[in-house]
């Protein structure tokens, strides 16, 4: 009896010690969800109208409101999350809940960071803008009666929408806020190709004119004439009245400096990009030497490469070479998409082999729309869709197709955010935010996965590899050049032609683009130097253990993830003898 009391005494001294840490657990955990549900839902309803690639959100009847008032609320609202975040005791939270916590405290922070140096008083850069971003929304199909009506309420609400755009814009202009005047150059032709498009032939009428079969006839007639009139009411004088702006007021008034330091606030504001884009603090001074110390030793991969093609000349000849024979380059927009989807389905017959655990959704592949192609990348992808840019095919080299490919596409983009979306037990803000630094380095790294995939069939695709490679070490250099040292675009451009076998038309507009969005060129390569370094870790560590299809399986599905973060769940992976989180797929 005497020993069974002794017993019961030190069960309930455990149990005792146990229920307050499970109580403390079970409370900030409560609190942490009930805040991130609460924010994730206000966030959705403040962003509610903009394009989005999430094609499962309904579709509404309106645009956001930006105005200066909207955007004061939105770093009130933020701030007073990010206190209530640091009231909550991160050790008390469970280990899943930790993980959480690691990937929203630092999106709160950006998204304050962005309120404080008003980003939103910029909202173009060289290839990408608010109104350019909306041309992709009349690719989305229209389900039904109530969508279509949606989508006519949502184009009627364009003239205040444009019209608090054009005033963010003026107060960025005042400011000295702004893409620098040389590479706003040509972009007004994204806003005229829709302003000066009447009725059926403007791209935002492009739903109507496939209509599902589930709507009488009558009604679709109804709904043609309305968009119609929508079009000629809001939607085209909304493009013409930013045209104007654009041309007469924008552009002429816009910054001649080029590198962010020149910013108000610029050392910091920099800093804060480099932050948002790298997940990771880092002086530019130490970015610009790593870069340079990268391209020091790709160019001695590329030179390798170089002779396995018996080339006889020396390296800029035989980049001479890659841009100027004929046998490189598509003769055809079609060609180029067809070489594109050739190369996707090659990867399709050997996913199984790398992955356990393959998306559900699949992905088309089609052109960049005219209207933006000239300013455009040479690809991008995502959720269901790889663009490739048939504008100026002398500029698409077939060398590099491959390594674009499977960057754009499978096992990239098109391939790693349709998992992060389908995993439903990771809460909102973890499936559908991205995080520059953790996808554009899974997609870097799927390009030099691509060698072990045998992907590349000769050297030449085997350089294009490397020279994408180099193209993303050169960010580094040229990233930091322009916004912290003080690089000329000549400087810039220069560089990235001495170094990459990139077109000089895309060295042009990669270089703008640099110039116009500081920070997220850095987030490539230190990506995927990132993965690249965990990889190693876990194969040395592991041994015979090592399972690279586990390993590939982990870090997708993170979901979207800041580096310090993927680091630890790499060493977790470690741990558990490099188990993946679907054994029987592996």
């Amino acid at each position: 009896m005497h020993m069974m009391l002794a017993g019961f005494g030190v069960a309930t001294v455990i149990l005792s010690a146990i229920v307050p840490v499970q109580a403390a657990e079970k409370s900030a955990d409560a609190r942490f969800k009930a805040l991130y549900t609460r924010e994730w839902t206000w966030r959705e309803e403040q962003f509610a109208g903009e394009d989005d690639e999430d094609s499962r959100k309904p579709l509404v009847d309106h645009m956001p409101k930006i105005d200066a008032a909207t955007q004061t609320a939105r770093l009130e609202y933020w701030t007073a999350v990010m206190k209530e975040l640091d009231a909550i005791p991160e050790t008390q939270l469970s280990a899943e809940n930790q993980i959480n916590y690691e990937v929203y405290k630092p999106q709160i922070q950006t998204l304050i960071n962005d309120q404080h140096f008003r980003e939103y008083e910029k909202p173009v850069n060289s290839d990408s803008s608010f109104w350019s971003d909306l041309s992709s929304s009349h690719d989305k199909p229209l389900k039904n009666e109530q969508d279509y009506k949606n989508y006519i309420a949502w184009m009627g609400d364009f003239p205040r929408y444009f019209g608090e755009q054009i005033d963010n814009m003026r107060a960025g202009l005042k400011r000295g806020f702004t893409p620098p005047q040389v590479t706003l150059k040509g972009r007004d032709l994204s806003i005229s190709a829709v302003a000066d498009a009447q009725g059926e032939t403007n791209p935002f009428y492009a739903p109507f004119k496939e209509m599902p079969t589930t709507i009488l006839a009558a009604d679709q007639a109804s709904l043609r004439a309305a968009a119609v009139k929508v079009i000629h009411d809001a939607v085209d004088p909304s493009y013409a009245k930013l045209l104007k702006f654009f041309r007469e007021e924008y552009v002429p008034g816009a910054v001649t400096t080029l590198g962010a330091e020149s910013f108000p606030d610029g050392k910091a504001y920099y800093r804060a990009q480099i932050l948002e884009y790298t997940t990771l603090d880092m002086d530019p001074d130490a970015i610009h030497q790593l870069g340079l110390d990268e391209v020091a030793r790709i160019h001695a991969e590329m030179l390798d490469t170089m002779k396995q093609t018996d080339f006889k000349g020396d390296f800029p000849a035989f980049l001479a070479y890659l841009r100027s024979d004929p046998k490189f380059y598509a003769k055809t927009p079609d060609e180029l998409l067809m070489r594109a989807a050739w190369i996707a389905k090659k990867f399709d017959g050997k996913a199984s082999q790398y992955f356990g655990y393959l998306p559900r959704m699949r992905f088309g592949i089609i052109p960049v729309p005219a209207e933006i192609a000239p300013f455009y990348t040479s690809g991008r992808g995502g959720p269901g869709v790889y663009l490739v840019n048939t504008y100026d095919l002398p500029s698409r080299p077939l060398y590099q197709l491959t390594a674009l490919t499977l960057h754009e596409s499978a096992p990239g983009h098109a391939f790693q955010m349709p998992i992060a979306m389908e995993h439903k037990d990771l809460p909102d803000f973890r499936q559908k935010v991205y995080i520059s630094a953790y996808g554009e380095g899974w997609a870097l790294y799927t390009e030099r996965l691509g060698v072990e995939m045998g992907m590349y069939e000769t050297p030449y695709d085997k350089f294009g590899m490397l020279s994408y490679q180099m193209w993303r070490a050169c960010r580094l250099v040229v990233d930091t050049g322009i916004h912290h040292l003080g690089w000329t675009r000549e400087q810039a451009v220069a560089y990235l032609h001495d170094n990459t076998a990139l077109a000089d038309h895309e060295i042009d507009t990669e270089v703008d683009r640099y110039i116009t969005w500081p920070g997220q060129a850095l987030s490539y390569y230190l990506g995927e130097m990132a993965i690249w370094k965990a990889r190693h870790k876990a194969e040395q560590a592991l041994g015979p253990k090592f399972n690279l299809k586990a390993f590939h399986d982990t870090v997708l599905a993170m979901g979207s993830v800041p580096l310090p973060l993927l680091e630890k769940q790499i060493d977790k992976f470690i741990a558990g003898g490099g188990k993946g989180p679907y054994p029987d797929m592996e």
